[in-house]
């Protein structure tokens, strides 16, 4: 390490003591709440959490300690609030969301990933960007997909039938699911979103799936503690040298650099095609269509409609099979359920005469759809989102919480600037919200669930997975009915069922950016699959 940086970190660590002083002297009430006590002065809890085994382990214990907000130290000592209150989450996400901003640290790591798309937009930019690109998520325009959904998902049926299962002595072989429905998936938002064929299922090997293999693993999975400490800088670096972070000459920023420079070129060229054709179905062609029909001040400019693509093509498959991942593994730990599903498509193939699947007839299995969310529910893939107060607030509880003094608050007054953490798959698993068995399988919840006596926060069943309020996921309602028509397709015809448990084929969610399931082999979910025919 040279001089210049030497005292580049000096400079940064004494900044950050400074600002750790004046923050910890206007945030004086979060020094009240109960919390975790640091295993470090120096990392406070961010190692423990970064370097868990599982998704869970530190902040489930912590939520059962202290309810459903607490006090978090970080690194530095600089305190943290930790929130899976639903009334604080309606606020923070809804009520005011525009005053709780994504901290720079968030904003630097999803720029790396994703450019200046929606997911990074904030206030009037975000506003600007998700005006322009609603009108491809229209629920008519979404249902113009529901054949591709079917067509792709019966493709993937005939690949395990033909190439896995009548090759198999058994009949019966390990399938590792994961990797099927990341295939099958980018092929749907290939069509569905660009018109593109990727050929993902035809076991074609293209750049782009070279460059989502491992993403998470290599950048998030359990970071170097320098690294962790690195990143804790972030928020007071000056930006011009906050921009010089993906040319760091580590494993995790150049995989950004390279993956971001790929997803710029690439995406270009997607933009190209789109643009040729006026009259396009495609998700794409929609929102070219509407952003041409804007005043120009509220048009996207180039570079963002090109990140859009990034953004769309990451989310628009990725965290939509792992979602499906662990949904066929719940099922196949829960074979009475997995049943029951099977038999209630049956029923709504037999009134719909065995033809297309449409969105009515998904609507009316309401059992499967009770699986799907209980999976969803236990298995958050985006599990943490950082926020911080954009001014002087108040987040209101609906669950009182017991302070250091022993006293009962319902409401936590924060300051300008205090870091917020909003735990999702503490939310989803809040005793107080999803009832006393909220760590347990119970699909029938959600049909027993009584919405009235709910503080209205997901956009989806009332859960956090595809967040809420104004920074929703604009594709959720893609999402669901394209996880809908791939597992209702997958289980009329097949059945799933665990392998012998080894530690080999233990699988572990593991907490890397995205909850991944994986084994010593890596990002794995191996299940048994036998055809039904």
């Amino acid at each position: 390490m040279n001089t210049q940086t030497t005292l580049l970190l000096a400079i940064l660590a004494v900044s950050v003591l400074l600002a750790r002083t004046y923050i910890r002297r206007r945030n004086s009430f979060l020094r009240t709440l109960q919390g975790p006590q640091p295993s470090s002065l120096l990392f406070g809890s961010d190692v423990d959490l970064r370097h868990q085994n599982e998704v869970g382990d530190c902040e489930f214990k912590w939520a059962r300690q202290y309810g459903s907000a607490w006090r978090q130290q970080g690194c530095f000592g600089i305190d943290r609030l930790v929130v899976a209150d639903p009334k604080a989450l309606q606020y923070i996400l809804h009520t005011s969301a525009y005053h709780f901003i994504k901290p720079t640290e968030a904003l630097k790591y999803l720029e790396l990933l994703f450019g200046k798309g929606i997911v990074w937009a904030h206030g009037e930019v975000h506003q600007r960007q998700r005006k322009i690109m609603t009108p491809a998520f229209f629920a008519p325009q979404l249902r113009t997909f529901l054949s591709l959904f079917q067509n792709s998902a019966s493709k993937l049926v005939q690949i395990w039938k033909e190439e896995l299962i009548t090759t198999d002595p058994s009949g019966q072989p390990l399938v590792n699911v994961t990797g099927w429905l990341s295939r099958t998936t980018l092929d749907i938002i290939g069509e569905a979103g660009f018109d593109f064929q990727f050929g993902s299922l035809d076991n074609t090997k293209t750049p782009l799936r070279d460059q989502y293999e491992n993403l998470f693993v290599d950048s998030f999975l359990y970071p170097p503690r320098h690294d962790i400490l690195f990143k804790a800088l972030w928020r007071y670096m000056p930006k011009p040298l906050l921009d010089l972070v993906p040319y760091l000459p580590m494993r995790e920023y150049t995989r950004f650099r390279r993956y971001g420079k790929f997803m710029r070129k690439f995406s270009r060229g997607m933009v190209e095609k789109s643009m040729i054709k006026d009259d396009g179905k495609d998700i794409m062609s929609v929102l070219l269509r509407a952003n041409a029909s804007e005043n120009p001040n509220g048009q996207l400019t180039e570079i963002e409609v090109i990140d859009q693509i990034n953004t769309l093509l990451f989310a628009g498959h990725d965290t939509t099979a792992n979602s499906l991942t662990w949904y066929l593994w719940e099922i196949a730990k829960h074979p009475e359920s997995q049943e029951r599903v099977r038999a209630e498509i049956a029923a709504v193939r037999a009134k719909n005469g065995g033809g297309e699947l449409s969105a009515a007839d998904l609507d009316s299995m309401t059992f499967t759809q009770a699986t799907l969310k209980e999976s969803m529910r236990l298995h958050p893939i985006v599990y943490w989102l950082p926020r911080e107060a954009g001014r002087d607030d108040v987040i209101p509880l609906a669950f009182p919480i017991t302070t250091k003094s022993g006293e009962q608050v319902t409401s936590i007054p924060v300051k300008k600037g205090t870091p917020i953490d909003i735990a999702i798959d503490v939310y989803n698993r809040l005793p107080e919200v999803w009832g006393p068995d909220a760590d347990d399988w119970n699909p029938e919840r959600f049909l027993n669930l009584d919405k009235s006596k709910q503080t209205s926060v997901g956009v989806f069943a009332n859960l956090m997975n595809f967040s809420g309020g104004v920074h929703s996921c604009i594709g959720w309602r893609f999402a669901v009915l394209e996880m809908q028509l791939i597992a209702v397709t997958l289980l009329e015809n097949f059945e799933f069922s665990l392998p012998p448990q080894t530690e080999k084929t233990r699988i572990y969610r593991k907490p890397a950016g995205l909850m991944l399931p994986m084994t010593e082999l890596g990002v794995w979910m191996g299940l048994v699959v036998k055809s039904i025919d």
